[in-house]
């Protein structure tokens, strides 16, 4: 029986084409493709500003330097990817780790409010798996204490909190479109802006600096993005709604099927969210389940189904952050529940209505059969 894969990157004719096209032209770099992706997405997100990047990660990494956040702190999710928090570090400033709520695995403003201090300058949260965060709570803490709002929204193109697409709610958002998000580049992203400063300095920060060729300002960064990731992520600019409904349909058909099973909890959609399901992430409650995460996950992939953990820890009990900060257990429980507990199915928009049938039946008859 063929295997049912966790992530199945989008890739169809038009896209072959374009790609063809732009290696037979031999303008590899800095032509017009990465602007025209530039100019698609601004439009998509209504936001004024895109500059395009080599990956998610430097999209973080430049949003901070252009809000010049060095020395002082930056609140973010204990719960996220690390490079969520990494980006921080790269510019010089310090992350401190909030707690999420568990119902939508997004950071928790209560925990945000206890958390900035006098040396805070920024709030960064994470639209986790592609349900907003609670931006209105965000966004007023942020009004109150003067902070930067930079929304991290790498896993959440086209989710969207009370009409307005995440990632054009702060001073900045940024996008990943790496091979498994659900608008892909291969490797790549970009930040999204209304402010033509933040924008202007991003752009001559991905080209070392430069304000012209061979002019160079500052201390920049070799970030840009390729003429060949542009080629692959224009076409699906076009097909990005029908691929979130199609992921949504999934999600709808997988809750449909394991709603009732005592120790799985769905994810769960708010009124004020649309979800797009870059992860559809159950949590197993192994208490009433009989069985563990792990090796639930275990009996799946023998069974030719995928399955990933997003994440196995929260990012202050990562070695390297426990060595550089001496950070330990119990600070922040939510996480830590998290961390032991979630597990992402797949729920990409190539999957067939047989598949997720296969991947239902086969929880059920693990956690009956266990």
């Amino acid at each position: 029986m063929e295997r049912i894969k966790i992530a199945d990157p989008f890739i169809d004719e038009e896209v072959e084409q374009l790609v063809l096209q732009v290696l037979r032209s031999k303008r590899l770099v800095s032509g017009a493709l990465v602007e025209r992706f530039e100019n698609e997405l601004a439009r998509y997100l209504s936001v004024k500003h895109v500059v395009a990047l080599s990956s998610g990660t430097a999209a973080l990494h430049l949003a901070f330097e252009a809000l010049n956040v060095e020395g002082k702190e930056v609140v973010t999710s204990a719960f996220t990817f690390p490079a969520s928090a990494n980006a921080i570090l790269y510019a010089r400033a310090k992350p401190v780790f909030a707690d999420i709520e568990l119902e939508t695995y997004n950071i928790d403003p209560a925990s945000v409010e206890e958390r900035v201090s006098e040396e805070c300058v920024a709030i960064e949260p994470v639209h986790l798996y592609g349900h907003s965060a609670k931006m209105d709570d965000i966004l007023s803490i942020a009004k109150r204490k003067g902070l930067f709002v930079v929304e991290d929204a790498a896993q959440a193109i086209g989710s969207t909190f009370r009409q307005s697409y995440v990632g054009t709610l702060g001073n900045v958002g940024c996008f990943s479109t790496y091979a498994t998000k659900n608008l892909h580049t291969i490797e790549g992203g970009f930040v999204a802006t209304q402010d033509a400063q933040i924008a202007k300095k991003v752009s001559m920060l991905r080209n070392h600096g430069q304000e012209s060729k061979y002019t160079q300002l500052e201390l920049g960064y070799n970030y840009r993005m390729t003429e060949v990731q542009a080629a692959i992520g224009l076409p699906q600019i076009k097909r990005l709604e029908e691929l979130i409904e199609l992921r949504r349909r999934n999600a709808r058909l997988l809750n449909e099927g394991l709603e009732g099973i005592d120790g799985i909890v769905t994810p769960i959609e708010k009124k004020w969210s649309r979800h797009v399901y870059h992860q559809y992430t159950i949590r197993v409650e192994p208490q009433k389940l009989g069985i563990t995460r792990d090796k639930l996950a275990a009996k799946l992939l023998e069974k030719g189904i995928e399955t990933s953990v997003h994440y196995p820890l929260p990012v202050y009990l990562q070695p390297y952050y426990v060595k550089r900060f001496g950070y330990k257990k119990g600070m922040c429980p939510n996480s830590e529940l998290a961390s032991q507990s979630v597990l992402s199915l797949p729920v990409h928009p190539s999957l067939k209505q047989e598949e997720i049938e296969r991947i239902v039946n086969a929880i059920k008859e693990i956690v009956g059969h266990h």
